[in-house]
């Protein structure tokens, strides 16, 4: 009985020396002074944990409830001091967890604008999760406001915003 304590001891030492992963890095925390309103901070995960200069993974998210008309086109623009770069290639849209076919995706690099048509219009009240992979992070980090907007299908495409992705990149 005397080994098994002792083994676990030291193996309980020799563990907690070890750090440990944390995916709480990626995720939003809570916000104090933004400019952003809580109710129009939107929800997202940095898959590889946001590092500058760093390849990643963006799944911006869009709750049902902010999803009031159906959305022909996503449009997502980002600050100006924002230095990271996209690949349109690689930009996926979820909606309930399954993917939806685009017909294309656009990056506007000069007006730092992306672009994002489903072929088909994404129903109102859908959880949305716009997936931005191969994306590589800016050199130099801070807290970069990706903003949201949707077109309506119908005769007249008026924008309407949606919220504001608060990421931190370190």
């Amino acid at each position: 009985m005397r080994r098994v304590l002792s083994a676990l001891a030291v193996t309980s030492c020799l563990l907690a020396g070890l750090p440990s992963v944390s995916l709480a890095d990626s995720l939003p925390g809570f916000t104090l002074f933004s400019g952003v309103k809580s109710e129009n901070q939107l929800p997202f995960r940095l898959d590889f944990g946001g590092q500058t200069n760093g390849w990643d993974r963006y799944r911006l998210r869009i709750p049902a409830k902010k999803m009031n008309l159906a959305a022909s086109l996503f449009v997502i623009n980002y600050p100006k001091y924002y230095k990271g770069t996209f690949d349109p290639k690689k930009v996926e849209v979820r909606v309930k967890g399954k993917a939806v076919p685009l017909s294309e995706v656009r990056w506007d690099k000069e007006n730092r604008v992306i672009e994002i048509y489903p072929e088909q219009p994404v129903p109102a009240g859908s959880n949305v999760e716009l997936v931005l992979s191969n994306v590589k992070n800016p050199a130099f980090g801070g807290i970069f406001y990706f903003n949201c907007s949707i077109q309506s299908p119908g005769d007249v495409p008026l924008s309407r915003y949606l919220g504001t992705w608060m990421l931190s990149i370190s």
